[in-house]
């Protein structure tokens, strides 16, 4: 039985560890700060579902130290889990643990990806996965109405792409993934599948990301607001009536009358003593209006400026806006949902109730307005022009605070799209059917299957949203004399589990580069070696099941290629 230990008390680790005890029927041992506290209850009640006995161990401590992996058994474990949200912890932690267990495998949660890639640089059997890096394109592609493709790296820098089939080039479609209105994934007839796998190549399949014009009037715009347009309009209905007045009473032409109007009323008015009683009343009203005017116009054009600068120092939406998207929480997940969207050219407003949250420099790096306020409060969303938008995205932590701001932005408009970050599968379904939410999303959901597969030593390069299932992108290299270790590439793909996208191999010191066959059509009768990488999609249990059979023996026996298939005579036609 494989042993994993999990450090942390979060969602993620909640959902990891379920994930580790039922795919994997692994034992785990859990390294909380508080027994009582976090999620460590909730923890301490997972059962696999065939075995009701089956629990995790759980260990409090406050800080890691030598003592609590000892403590742990973490010499017998197969790899060890940091899934605190601090960087720097994690790293710490796992330090601690290696001069333990010098070998034992460490998957690091990270949301910095640049010092990710240098931990795995200097640490031997180390992974290191964002959990927020794996869930926004999720989100995103929610956010667009699931029409965003998802591009996924290989390790030999090729890119695959999971997108419509109808926006896909026929010629570069590798594989089927999902008939997404029946929620089947990995059909056996790849031929129905509206959701397929890519090749990207220089001409990409999707539509290129849309550029975002801003208004050339944008200040002017913020700056002649309506207060300041309403006290505008009245003026001028004033002067335009004084100037009827003089033109009637003074029998001067038009231009002449408005130009005594306006220095009468703005300018003030030198008394004429021998003028006509009507004459006199019009200048007396004109003086009158003009001296209370003058200081109206003052004040309301010093607060419009002093706003608007405000506004512009804060970041804050200076423009009207409209088709734009809503992140409401700044934290890990919204900052890489907000940086997708802006890559993509789609317009962004930020919200978020801490000016200290990460997102908020990030959004104003980026030149996106950010709304620093109470979500749900409907002045907040009401300022981020949520009645406008296209869509509304809730991803703080809160699923409380998630669904207020749902239906408060229903409640300003009743159209609109509304994706959600909630954790609890069925409570998620719920609303989405008792208040008409498009989506709702559940970061571990999406994260720990990648971390779980982790682990046990898959390198999961992505994972594709369908629904809310999830399909995992791996790169699984063939153990030498494991059981497919000769067999063709065809046999490697099973309909709903397992589907084989390319084979990868390359000798290095021998001087030859890495080499990609894409499969199994097109090399039906190529099989497969200890040298080669395979590149499939699955579901968590048909990689479970794949990586068994993928597993390398000590002392294998020198591999022997199977002879080559009989050639297939043509049969004449009747």
């Amino acid at each position: 039985m494989r042993k994993f230990v999990v450090w942390g008390d979060n969602a993620l680790a909640r959902r990891l560890v379920g994930e580790l005890i039922n795919t994997y029927s692994a034992q785990v041992t859990v390294i909380v700060p508080d027994l009582t506290a976090g999620q460590a209850p909730e923890i301490a009640e997972i059962r696999a579902d065939d075995d009701p006995l089956s629990r995790p161990v759980l260990i409090e401590a406050r800080r890691p130290s030598r003592a609590v992996f000892e403590t742990a058994d973490l010499t017998d474990a197969d790899a060890i889990a940091f899934l605190d949200t601090d960087d720097v912890a994690n790293v710490d932690a796992a330090l601690i643990a290696r001069e333990v267990d010098p070998s034992v495998r460490v998957v690091l949660r990270m949301f910095n990806t640049r010092l990710g890639a240098g931990i795995v640089e200097r640490l031997s059997n180390c992974s290191v996965l964002s959990a927020s890096e794996i869930a926004a394109p999720a989100f995103v592609a929610a956010a667009l109405g699931d029409s965003n493709p998802t591009t996924i790296r290989l390790s030999d820098g090729q890119q695959l792409m999971a997108l419509d089939r109808a926006a896909a080039n026929p010629g570069n479609v590798r594989c089927g993934l999902a008939i997404t209105a029946e929620n089947e994934t990995l059909p056996a007839d790849e031929e129905r599948a509206d959701l397929v796998l890519t090749s990207v190549y220089g001409n990409r399949d999707a539509e290129p990301p849309r550029p975002r014009h801003r208004h050339p009037m944008r200040l002017s715009r913020l700056l002649i607001g309506g207060g300041l347009r309403r006290i505008l309009a009245s003026i001028a209905g004033v002067l335009a009536l004084g100037t009827i007045a003089v033109a009637a009473v003074r029998h001067v032409g038009a231009w002449k009358a408005l130009y005594l109007a306006v220095l009468t009323a703005l300018g003030g008015a030198n008394p004429q003593e021998d003028a006509p009683v009507l004459s006199q009343a019009v200048d007396v009203v004109l003086v009158v209006v003009g001296v209370a005017v003058i200081p109206a116009i003052t004040a309301a054009v010093v607060g419009i400026v002093v706003k608007a600068r405000l506004a512009i120092a804060a970041g804050g939406l200076t423009e009207p806006l409209s088709g734009h998207v809503v992140v409401v929480g700044l934290g890990n997940v919204g900052t890489r949902v907000l940086r997708e969207l802006n890559d993509l050219g789609i317009d962004v407003v930020a919200v978020d109730r801490d000016e200290r949250a990460r997102g908020v420099q990030v959004a104003r790096d980026l030149g996106l307005p950010v709304i620093i306020g109470d979500v749900t409060n409907p002045d907040t969303l009401t300022a981020a022009s949520v009645a406008t938008a296209r869509c509304l995205v809730v991803v703080t932590t809160a699923d409380v605070t998630n669904l207020e701001a749902a239906l408060i932005g229903r409640n300003l408009h009743t159209s609109l799209r509304v994706v959600l970050r909630l954790f609890e599968e069925e409570f998620a379904q719920r609303i989405k059917t008792a208040f008409d939410i498009n989506l709702s999303r559940s970061v571990s959901y999406l994260a720990a299957p990648a971390f779980a597969a982790s682990m046990v030593g898959s390198e999961v390069i992505d994972t594709i949203p369908v629904g809310r299932r999830v399909l995992l992108v791996a790169e699984v290299p063939v153990g030498a004399g494991s059981q497919l270790e000769g067999q063709y590439f065809r046999a490697v793909s099973e309909p709903g589990l397992v589907r084989l996208v390319a084979v990868q191999t390359g000798r290095a010191g021998l001087g030859v580069g890495v080499q990609t066959f894409w499969a199994p059509e097109q090399n039906r009768w190529r099989t497969l070696d200890r040298t080669h990488t395979m590149v499939v999609v699955a579901t968590r249990a048909g990689l479970v099941a794949l990586l068994e059979r993928a597993a390398g023996i000590e002392n294998p026996p020198p591999f022997q290629p199977p002879s080559a298939p009989p050639l297939l005579t043509p049969q004449p036609r009747r």
